[in-house]
């Protein structure tokens, strides 16, 4: 495997958020240690939303200064291979984007497998969108999706839902690592058995919880891979990591858009691998933090412009 230089230097500090060797609550319980910077104070809020299978908490972040017009409304998925993490994970960087987009940021706390398998997540994440869309200080033309990891499969999902079935117009959607494709059998997923932070036993185990209890043909609105018909979707920003199992399910995924006639901008980052990002002062991390700002401001330009 090739390695960024910075990357390399930080590997042996990483914290170890494999889940395949440990049971979900143990795995759990680790994961809080990879949790995000807090936000600054008050520049997140909770609240909650009506779902399907109850209430679902949700973190706000508000664009600074008052709001005079209508903004960007932005729903952001953590990761965490839909058995892990939560939206505190995503607190500072909804934080974050809301600063520099002046945008509305919605996370959604969904709920996660085992306990809660396809397609409670799903459910949770429309449940928050239509939330969002439905905010008298949002634009409905300008709502956006951006997904990490089994958070980006959950936004490429809902696209497709939406499409499907109705609900509010996604105008633009970034699908980082997007976890898409159960079947196991791409090159990067057969060859990373032993990478950082994800690896292939820990997607194997992700997907047995995800899952779990549902015979027959895998939906495609839990493993959109498996769609094949991704005409009328919105345009997309997909980044893979170089070193990542996810790598080429993205890229596979990029593709199928593209064949589709939806526009997309596809980014691999050399040297990388799931979730090195969170090594915030790499020059690539940094590289990639801007770029996301700069494609989503670009997602959520008013049409007119």
């Amino acid at each position: 495997m090739s390695w960024d230089p910075e990357l390399a230097a930080a590997l042996p500090a990483l914290p170890d958020l494999h889940i395949a060797d440990l049971d979900v609550a143990r795995a759990r319980v680790r994961d809080l240690a990879a949790r995000a910077p807090a936000p600054p104070p008050g520049a997140v809020v909770e609240d909650t939303v009506p779902g399907p299978g109850g209430p679902v908490r949700v973190l706000v972040a508000p664009p600074p200064g008052p709001v005079t017009t209508t903004v960007p409304g932005l729903l952001v998925l953590h990761g965490g291979g839909f058995v892990m993490g939560s939206a505190d994970m995503s607190a500072a960087l909804a934080a974050d984007l809301a600063a520099a987009l002046g945008a509305l940021v919605v996370v959604p706390d969904y709920r996660l497998a085992p306990e809660h398998p396809y397609p409670a997540a799903l459910d949770d994440c429309a449940a928050a969108l239509d939330w969002l869309a439905a905010r008298p200080e949002v634009d409905p033309a300008r709502v956006a999706l951006h997904g990490m990891s089994a958070g980006g499969g959950l936004a490429a999902a809902l696209t497709l839902r939406v499409r499907d079935h109705g609900g509010p117009a996604v105008c633009f959607q970034v699908l980082d690592a997007p976890e898409v494709d159960d079947r196991l059998d791409t090159p990067s997923m057969r060859a990373f058995t032993d990478t950082p932070l994800w690896s292939r036993p820990d997607a194997e185990l992700s997907w047995r919880h995800y899952l779990r209890g549902h015979g027959g043909a895998v939906p495609v609105y839990a493993a959109p891979a498996r769609a094949t018909d991704l005409a009328g979707l919105p345009p997309a920003y997909v980044v893979v990591y170089e070193n990542d199992p996810l790598r080429d399910e993205g890229l596979a995924y990029a593709g199928g858009l593209l064949a589709a006639g939806v526009s997309v901008e596809l980014h691999l980052f050399p040297g990388t691998f799931h979730r090195s990002v969170i090594l915030a002062g790499a020059a690539v991390s940094q590289r990639q933090a801007a770029e996301t700002v700069a494609v989503l401001r670009g997602g959520l330009r008013p049409r007119e412009q």
